[in-house]
């Protein structure tokens, strides 16, 4: 019978903490964590839960004394009202729109900041500009820099080009009534690109050189190693660019409340703008906090795409 050696020990003794059960001593270990554990929970989880309690409560604050208890009258509300229907209809589209474009400008650029060329620092911190700028601080820049029809960007450059051919002046265009949608997509692409290109740089700049420089011996052309090398490695970058973009941009209220304010006729209101509007304009406290908990949970199962996005990531990156 072969007998194991003791475990480290101090004076020939097993110390007393290789004594302690294994439960014991993962206790030990995890309990400087729990101060920040009973945190998280009260900060987050308990606000979750009274907003859970409320959705199942019909309460009008305009008339205190009838609120009531209806189980899932609320959540059937927010499935089967046009309002919202709509609501979740203008997420969608506003969500994929922005995210597919500042997918590929991201990728654009950050094949460009890949190569070396005078000034790819400057050129780098300018491009990462836009993404540090406050949301309603860009939203102003827009709608009063860029789309105001008086004094605008865009309406003085289209007044510049039809001077240059003989025109006394262009067209006054009112940029955000007549295109909402797009003003507002537009807006966001630049505030949302950056941040993709990051992610997108960082892919391309972890691709394995010996396999570019093969395919370069080999006679590959720059469109071959992009499509057949490239973009096969940036798949999992660009996954996690759409997933966690889709989190942040499903959640966008800054942009609508200050550039649209949900018009002209709700084309542009989002969901957490109908839940604003549900809170504070018809003063119906179930009925938002459902609306609240139903874009939670699709938060939720949209963040667990990403977290998986995220360690596929760290799995291949541990396996080089």
């Amino acid at each position: 019978m072969i007998t194991l050696p003791h475990p480290p020990t101090k004076h020939g003794r097993p110390t007393a903490s290789r004594l302690k059960p294994p439960g014991e001593r993962r206790w030990r270990r995890r309990f400087p964590l729990l101060p920040a554990l009973i945190f998280t929970i009260v900060v987050t989880q308990l606000p979750f839960v009274a907003t859970l309690v409320i959705s199942t409560f019909q309460w009008n604050i305009l008339r205190p004394g009838d609120r009531h208890f209806t189980g899932l009258s609320n959540y059937k509300f927010v499935f089967t009202d046009e309002r919202l229907r709509n609501a979740v209809l203008n997420t969608v589209v506003l969500t994929a729109s922005v995210v597919v474009l500042s997918v590929v400008l991201g990728l654009g650029l950050a094949l460009l900041l890949d190569r070396r060329f005078l000034g790819r620092g400057l050129a780098r911190t300018l491009l990462i500009a836009p993404f540090l700028v406050m949301p309603v601080a860009a939203a102003l820049l827009w709608k009063h820099a860029v789309y105001n029809p008086d004094y605008g960007l865009l309406n003085g450059t289209l007044n510049a080009v039809y001077r240059l051919f003989g025109a006394a002046n262009g067209p006054t265009v009112d940029w955000v009534s007549s295109f909402p949608m797009p003003a507002l997509v537009v807006a966001l692409v630049w505030q949302w690109t950056p941040f993709m290109m990051l992610i997108l740089l960082a892919g391309l700049q972890a691709q394995p050189g010996d396999v570019l420089e093969a395919a370069k011996v080999d006679g590959a052309s720059a469109l071959q190693t992009f499509r057949l090398i490239t973009l096969p490695h940036l798949r999992q970058y660009i996954e996690l660019g759409i997933v966690l973009g889709s989190i942040f941009v499903v959640q966008t209220f800054d942009a609508v409340y200050t550039i649209t304010q949900g018009g002209p006729g709700s084309q542009t209101t989002n969901l957490p703008y109908e839940i604003y509007l549900t809170m504070f304009r018809k003063f119906e406290y179930g009925q938002a906090a459902a609306a609240g908990v139903v874009v939670v949970i699709g938060s939720i199962v949209i963040a667990t795409f990403a977290l998986r996005v995220v360690a596929s990531l760290f799995r291949e990156e541990v396996s080089r």
